[in-house]
This record gives C-alpha cells, structure tokens and sequence, in this order.
C-alpha cells in the first residue's frame, strides 16, 4: 500500500519552488539589466528568462507534469551560475553564486514535490481494470 505524502510538506516544497522560481527571475532580469550587464545599459542576455517563464504557472498551479520537465530545465541555469561564477569577476561572479544556489533550491524542491505527489491512495470502492 503506498504511503500518504504529509501535506505540509507538499506545501513547503510547493512554496520554496514558487519563491526559488520568481526570484531566480528577479535575479536574471536584475543581473543582466542593470546589476552586472555585459554592455552599458544591459544586454540581450535579459532574454535567458523566458524558458524561466514557461514552468510558471504550471508551477504556481502544482501541476506535477510541470514540475518534472522544470527540474530538467532549471539545470542549464545551474550550469550557467556554476560556469560564470568561475569566470567572471565580481559582481557578476557573486550574482554567479546567488544563481546557482536558486536554481539548486528549485530542483530539490521540484523533485520532492514531484516524489511527494506521486504517490495516490485508490479508494477501495474504485475498480482496478478488472471487468
């Protein structure tokens, strides 16, 4: 028989990937804009938030499906922090540091909510396929 996910812990996970998402948003769009663009007055790389915008809603609805194809995304932001962050001088290579701590809280959220929502309790009225 399947285990029953804790519901305050579905909604912690749900929380911290609600608020891991919109700031590492904040924190892209802020980067490139006006913290630490590449040119004077920003640069096009303010265009890396729109696959950031794809999971949003499917994230702050808690649709499952969303959460698993996100967590997959998220890593090519984990990546970039990680290879800038080496890189790059300050402040770029701190906003780097802030990226990847983001979008790792964002993937470990996703994956336990994904795990703690996988799991359904068949009531014993349903049938199961047998004719």
């Amino acid at each position: 028989m399947p285990m029953q996910a804790k519901p305050s812990m579905v909604r912690l996970c749900h929380g911290v990937s609600i608020i891991s998402l919109i700031a590492l948003i904040a924190l892209c769009l802020a980067w490139e804009i006006f913290l630490a663009p590449l040119r004077p007055g920003g640069s096009w790389l303010m265009l890396k938030v729109l696959p950031l915008l794809l999971p949003l809603f499917g994230v702050l609805r808690g649709k499952r499906y969303t959460f698993q194809w996100a967590s997959m995304l998220i890593l090519l932001y984990f990546t970039e922090g990680v290879v800038r962050a080496w890189s790059d001088t300050p402040p770029s290579s701190s906003l780097a540091g802030i990226e990847v701590g983001l979008s790792c809280a964002f993937y470990f959220a996703a994956i336990a909510y994904a795990k703690l929502t996988a799991f359904t309790v068949l009531s014993p009225t349903r049938k199961t396929g047998a004719p």
